[in-house]
């Protein structure tokens, strides 16, 4: 692929500055507009807990306004003021001046002279009480003397204690006007019920002042410049008494077009824990107040930044999206050029393997034509093969039967031998004994005949049982000429229940022969020279067990102790063909044979069926 040109990287660069310029503006806006949008639904907000709060205060005071002018029209109340001086009268006004306080839950209710004397109160039986107190000072007298009913917020001068005040004036039967009613609220309950919510409340009197508050610290502060005009209409009429008045730190801010007021959590440390509020405003003109609601925006900021940051999150999303797609599209250009490539150099590799093929087409011809000729000789071969396996076969039944001969003709001989001797003693009946031997030698010899003549072809007839006992008798008189060479002995193990074999006697007398006698050959010579022959029945089977205490066979040469021609004695000592015929007679009567060293000496174990479970084939 060709290198970018310096125009191309011009454009790559130019195209990256506007991407950046799109995503600050992007974010700036989102900015812009998610904190405006924030902070007016905040405001919006105040202002409906702002209504809620005022219509509350409004309730509040309407429905205590009425009480002094109801308590004016007592005949009792207007009679203790036409008559000050009687004392049975103001006893009686006491007491039923603190009965109606319970009633209507007020602070205080108490009658004051046209001279700003108290002669009656709901709290004549406190050390605070109002009786005997002059507030002619007190705007809601001026007023209520003037003839007008009225309202005052302040600090009570006598208890200290912040109220709420409603007046009326008291007039005889003329309409004169001759004493007045008053009702002090207690404010501590309304504040309680603004605490520990979300918004913070406030309210000021008409110097600015703030006389109620969801927070006590700021109580008794100004939200504007503190003047000494203003102090001194304060102190005029007494509002707050002795308490000490100051200005309130803040600050007036405008923030996305938004008012912000500014404002620590603790006045007294002004540059500590400031806080940004929105304001909600409403002034209550019958009573004079503004109250204020103040919404802390840093929820509204926080919920803001999560959705600017949304809008980062996003626009990262689409500038991800943007380089998976630009990487996309270049991995494509380069797979289309590396498949131009790729055909390209096919076309040529192929070109160069037609070539090579019609090259090798010509050595193939070449090479079939010589394969011919090799099958060709390949298969006189095979004809020659098959002709030596012939001869093979027809020398080992010759050395089969040249060796199956031997032990019955070396017997024989012994017996016509001990027969002569026997004759020659007159010893005519033991004579006789020695040629039936001899008769059942040559018996054996002739069966050995007919086994070897049939071994070839699967006989008829079915095979006789074998008593192992009577079996073993026999054998041992053909080996033990065998036995006596080597001095062996052989001990036989043989439970009287052992039922018949299943098997014929020539062909296990033949594995007999050759076993003992190869035993007799590896005893020969060590000092245990025992020879022990066992039989047990397991399960359908007879097993029996013959074991020498010779040096046993090598474990290389275990795995081919029963192949043909294969023996571990010394040269001229054997043909190796005992085994290998034991095991094909074994074979042959439904049996197994195997063999294991036991160390010292070797175990040859016969499998063979039992007569009384089942007859197999000779």
């Amino acid at each position: 692929m060709a290198p970018a040109g310096p125009g191309r990287g011009l454009r790559w660069s130019l195209q990256t500055a506007l991407a950046l310029v799109a995503v600050g503006v992007t974010v700036f806006l989102a900015h812009h507009f998610a904190y405006r949008h924030y902070l007016t639904a905040g405001y919006g907000r105040a202002e409906t807990v702002l209504r809620l709060t005022v219509n509350a205060l409004e309730a509040d005071l309407a429905r205590h306004q009425v009480v002094p002018e109801l308590i004016g029209d007592f005949d009792l109340i207007r009679e203790l003021a036409a008559d000050p001086d009687n004392a049975a009268l103001r006893d009686q006004a006491n007491q039923w001046l603190a009965e109606q306080n319970d009633d209507v839950q007020a602070s205080d209710i108490y009658l004051i002279l046209p001279d700003g004397e108290t002669i009656a109160a709901s709290n004549y039986l406190n050390d605070l009480s109002f009786v005997g107190q002059n507030f002619s000072y007190r705007p809601y007298f001026i007023e209520a003397m003037a003839g007008h009913p009225s309202r005052f917020y302040g600090v009570g001068t006598t208890s200290g204690v912040r109220g709420y005040f409603f007046s009326a004036p008291v007039r005889d039967d003329a309409g004169r006007v001759i004493a007045v009613v008053a009702v002090k609220i207690g404010v501590d309950r309304i504040e309680e019920g603004w605490r520990g919510g979300e918004y913070r409340v406030l309210v000021t009197d008409p110097e600015g002042l703030t006389f109620l508050s969801s927070e006590p610290g700021w109580r008794y502060r100004s939200l504007g410049p503190l003047t000494a005009e203003r102090l001194t209409r304060s102190e005029t009429v007494r509002r707050y008494a002795e308490t000490d008045l100051s200005e309130f730190p803040l600050e007036h801010l405008v923030q996305h077009g938004m008012n912000i007021l500014r404002m620590p959590d603790d006045p007294a440390q002004p540059d500590r824990n400031r806080r940004d509020y929105i304001q909600a405003s409403q002034p209550m003109e019958e009573a004079g107040w503004t109250v204020h609601v103040l919404l802390d925006d840093a929820a509204l900021r926080s919920e803001a930044q999560l959705v600017v940051f949304s809008v980062v999150l996003v626009i990262f999303a689409a500038f991800i999206g943007a380089l998976l797609w630009h990487q996309r599209r270049t991995q494509a250009a380069e797979r289309l050029a590396l498949q131009e490539y790729a055909t390209a150099e096919l076309e040529r590799r192929v070109t160069e393997r037609t070539a090579d093929l019609a090259r090798v087409n010509s050595q193939l011809e070449q090479e079939i034509s010589e394969r011919r000729a090799t099958e060709i000789e390949l298969r006189n071969a095979q004809a020659n093969l098959v002709q030596a396996g012939r001869l093979a076969a027809l020398g080992q039944m010759s050395a089969s039967l040249s060796h199956e001969m031997n032990q019955p003709l070396a017997a024989a001989r012994n017996y016509a031998d001990s027969a002569a001797i026997l004759i020659e003693r007159g010893e005519f009946a033991e004579a006789r004994d020695n040629i039936a031997q001899i008769l059942a030698l040559v018996d054996r010899m002739a069966a050995i005949g007919k086994h070897l003549r049939q071994a070839a072809r699967k006989p008829d007839e079915q095979r006789a049982t074998t008593d192992l006992a009577v079996l073993l008798s026999e054998t041992r008189i053909i080996v033990e000429a065998r036995l006596a060479a080597a001095r062996a002995t052989l001990e036989a193990d043989l439970p009287a229940d052992l039922p018949p074999l299943g098997v014929g006697p020539t062909r296990l007398q033949q594995v007999l022969v050759n076993l003992i006698t190869n035993a007799a050959d590896a005893v020969e010579g060590v000092t245990d020279r025992r020879i022990r022959l066992t039989a047990r029945v397991e399960g359908d089977e007879v097993v029996i067990r013959l074991r020498d205490h010779g040096h046993g066979i090598p474990e290389t040469a275990m795995a081919r102790i029963f192949d043909p021609f294969f023996t571990t004695k010394p040269m001229g000592a054997g043909m190796g063909l005992g085994l290998s015929i034991s095991a094909g007679l074994i074979s042959d009567m439904g049996g197994r044979i195997a063999c294991r060293n036991l160390h010292p000496g070797v175990e040859f174990t016969l499998h063979l069926p039992a007569a009384r479970q089942k007859g197999v084939a000779a």
